[in-house]
């Protein structure tokens, strides 16, 4: 038999369940989504499917509406059928897997069980995404061959966003069962997969949940503002800029109360119990209401102020009032900004001599002690700790990466003089002459297992690849500051940027210019990708606007054409050298780093969350890294040659010109192949982020093996001044109607003359040359527009574009 997952069905339609459902979809799998049936209905009610539906609907429509996206494309909702627990029960019978996500009650739990015993296929797996009720409880009284097929899968919310699946055995579940949604889990649901043993929480939360309660407690105890926590454990500390607060308004006051009140019930032992419990203005909060951005208010907040301007305030916990919101200024942290690695910024923090540094030096000595102590009880190694905490909370290092960081035997030194007690089976790893819990040996990670006391492997997918491992093990065989290019196996390379945010600079550029020779003598081929982390993360966020808005302010317009050039040259070169290229992007994948995926790869293997785009319209520029010409390109020869030549190329021009003239970009990869980024019959899709780097060397490979030929140069055929002036006349209309600002008018029509390719008849096939330099000269004239200045500086300064 194999086994497949076709249909699955989902009980439960909520945030959680709503959430499962869509990355179902996604996954191309037929869903099932079920929920009670009202109890208020009136007797009119009791016989219209649709107010039976009522609440199913409702979480659909929820799943439809959430921002952030839960859905890779609303057009997956197609996949899901509606229903409740009453009519369409028997529904569940043609289904693979059954995920339960209702309210958590044991006795519900266990009476829908029993009910889905009753009808579901023997080959059905059934599965809880309970955080807190023993799956030994939920299914005791079942038939054996029930739970051989029973098991946790505690997916974290948002679904589509965290990377975290966390999977439980159950007793007695069959092995087969679990190496298949293991496989399932990770390959077509895109998650990383996580081993978690039946305890309360399983492993994320409970490490999660006992941090945040011991910094909240520490609050109190030390004195400091809930502003200058979060700038400590913020990205100082390789965390996310939410931090602790911000986090815990974003999840929810409520949901992390229950969590940890979960903890604190069922973990009667837990040496750390106490710090379980919320400090006396949490709880206040929690009675109030004050429960996080779901009620606009939690421990952070927005309002006007007397001037109508939108403030920012914190609560302050000895008051449990709001205060004006003050930015946190210490030290250790001004230390840390000026560190080049991750550990160099968190033994500024943790190592500081002032406030901040001993409040940060508390509270993280006493996670890692704790999340040692969990091991074996919650998890078998470090690696399942540490994997459960990125995933789960989008920090770039578990706890136990992070000890390796800031030093084990420094840092085990400084514990115990501080009479802290350190786990005996850290003593005896550093006593046995061990001083890290992971290392890297002739390419391969290995983690300390307390198990064994020796070191072994890291298991890894099949065609997972560690970039940070390859460089290492020293892979690399050529860098910079800003780049590098690292030996990925099988003579494949990988060109990795490594700047800020992946931004383009002047050095990767001519880095990417120098790749040509150095591939066609060396390589088989190359892959280009990098693994940063965040979430989504940034395969490349575009140009470095501090370098363009210093050629803007300095008038360096020879400069900034031979910088456009360089970038060009350095594109085309790679594409039509004689040498295979992919292109591997995930996250934010905006202007120059779109331009570098579409115009030097010959495939895109691009990561689900893809946010792809060409956005300089935000800044007052428009692509001149060749995304323009490229683009134009990839609609017009997509087309079959025969097919090209009786096309109506307005049919073209226009869905470029918006992509480029609205600053369009995807929230998927699913929705680049409708932008035409991508294209269905040449690149693909990797629902799993951690795999792209190696999916794209076995692209590379597969062109290898197939007798790769490279592109040939071509004209192109172009709308002229057909196109301009079609487009003229939209402009004009959405300028008069207020939907373009007359800055805005000006970029859009001078992109409508790069893509028409100027002043030509329609229908001229043209040198790509000719729109690569009509770009360089429109970049240039709009870097002379102060309107444009002022563009690149408030983005710089806000994140987010001006309309001016």
């Amino acid at each position: 038999m194999v086994r497949k997952i076709s249909k699955a069905a989902v009980i439960g339609s909520g945030i959680m369940g709503g959430g499962i459902a869509a990355l179902l979809a996604g996954a191309g799998v037929k869903v099932l989504l079920l929920d009670i049936v009202p109890f208020d209905l009136s007797d009119e009610e009791k016989n219209d499917p649709a107010a039976r539906n009522r609440i199913v609907k409702a979480g659909m429509d929820g799943a439809l509406a959430a921002q952030p996206p839960l859905f890779y494309n609303k057009k997956d909702a197609g996949l899901i059928e509606i229903g409740n627990l009453t009519d369409d029960f028997d529904k569940l019978a043609d289904c693979d897997w059954i995920c339960e996500v209702v309210v958590e009650n044991l006795k519900i739990k266990q009476e829908l069980f029993k009910r889905i015993e009753g009808i579901r296929k023997p080959s059905c797996i059934v599965s809880s995404n309970t955080s807190g009720i023993p799956l030994k409880a939920m299914s005791e009284g079942l038939s054996p061959e029930f739970k051989t097929h029973f098991l946790g899968t505690h997916f974290f919310n948002p679904v589509r966003w965290m990377h975290l699946l966390e999977l439980i055995p159950g007793e007695e579940t069959a092995p087969e069962v679990l190496r298949f949604m293991e496989r399932f889990g990770e390959i077509n649901l895109g998650k990383g997969i996580v081993w978690a043993k039946d305890t309360p929480n399983f492993i994320g939360n409970r490490i999660g949940i006992q941090g945040m309660g011991k910094i909240m407690q520490e609050v109190v105890k030390q004195g400091l503002t809930l502003a200058e926590v979060d700038a400590l454990f913020g990205p100082a500390m390789g965390r996310p800029s939410s931090a602790i607060f911000g986090t815990a308004d974003l999840v929810g006051l409520d949901t992390m109360a229950h969590v940890m009140e979960n903890s604190y019930d069922l973990c009667p032992d837990d040496e750390e119990r106490e710090t379980h419990v919320l400090p006396e203005f949490v709880t206040t909060m929690v009675e109030k209401g004050w429960l996080g951005n779901k009620t606009r208010g939690g421990f952070f907040k927005k309002e006007k102020n007397a001037d109508g301007k939108k403030v920012k305030l914190m609560l302050d916990p000895a008051t449990c009032e709001y205060v004006e919101f003050v930015k946190a200024d210490f030290p250790c942290l001004t230390a840390a900004k000026a560190a080049s690695t991750p550990a160099e910024k968190i033994k500024a923090v943790v190592y500081g001599d002032d406030k901040g540094a001993k409040f940060a030096w508390d509270c993280s000595a006493n996670g890692l002690i704790y999340a040692a102590n969990r091991i074996p009880e919650i998890a078998a190694s470090v690696v399942e700790i540490d994997n459960a905490m990125k995933w789960g909370y989008a920090v770039e290092t578990g706890p136990f990466e992070t000890w390796d960081l800031v030093g084990v035997k420094e840092s085990v030194a400084r514990m115990e003089a501080d009479g802290l007690s350190v786990p005996e089976k850290v003593k005896a790893m550093l006593a046995a002459g061990n001083d890290s819990f992971y290392k890297v040996e002739n390419g391969r990670q290995y983690f300390y297992d307390f198990a064994t006391e020796s070191y072994q492997p890291v298991k890894l997918s099949e065609t997972a690849l560690s970039l940070a491992t390859c460089k290492a093990d020293g892979k690399v065989v050529k860098s910079c500051p800003s780049v590098s290019l690292v030996d990925i196996g099988d003579d494949v390379f990988c060109v990795e940027f490594t700047t800020k945010m992946n931004a383009l600079n002047r050095e990767i550029i001519e880095f990417m210019g120098e790749i040509k020779e150095f591939a066609l003598e060396n390589a088989a081929g190359i892959v280009i990708g990098n693994q940063a982390g965040g979430m989504p993360g940034a395969f490349s966020a575009g140009a470095d606007l501090d370098y363009v808005l210093g050629l803007c302010k300095g008038r360096k317009f020879a400069e900034m054409d031979e910088f456009l050039s360089l970038a060009q040259n350095g594109i085309k070169e790679i594409r039509y050298a004689n040498v295979p290229v992919v292109a591997a992007p995930y996250g934010m994948t905006l202007g120059g780093g779109c331009e570098v995926c579409i115009g030097a790869a010959d495939k895109i293997v691009g990561a689900a969350d893809l946010m792809m785009g060409l956005v300089e319209m935000g800044v007052g520029l428009l692509p001149a890294g060749g995304g323009c010409t490229n683009l134009w390109k990839k609609f017009v020869f997509a087309l079959p040659d025969p097919v090209q030549k009786d096309t109506d190329l307005s049919k073209l021009f226009v869905p470029v010109f918006m992509a480029i003239g609205m600053a369009k970009y995807s929230m998927s990869a699913k929705q680049s192949f409708s932008l035409g980024h991508m294209h269905p019959w040449a690149d693909r899709i990797v629902m799993n982020r951690d795999l792209l780097i190696g999916e794209a060397k076995k692209e590379v490979l597969a062109m290898v093996d197939a007798g790769y030929a490279p592109p040939v140069k071509k004209p192109v055929p172009v709308m002229g001044e057909a196109g301009t002036g079609m487009i003229h006349a939209q402009i004009y209309n959405m300028l008069k109607g207020g939907f373009l600002s007359e800055h805005d008018a000006l970029i859009a029509t001078r992109i409508a003359t790069v893509i028409s390719g100027g002043s030509v008849k329609e229908g001229t096939a043209i040198d790509e040359d000719v729109m690569y330099k009509l770009e360089r000269e429109a970049f240039i004239d709009f870097a002379q527009e102060e309107k444009t200045i002022a563009r690149i500086e408030h983005m710089l300064k806000k994140g987010a574009p001006l309309r001016n």
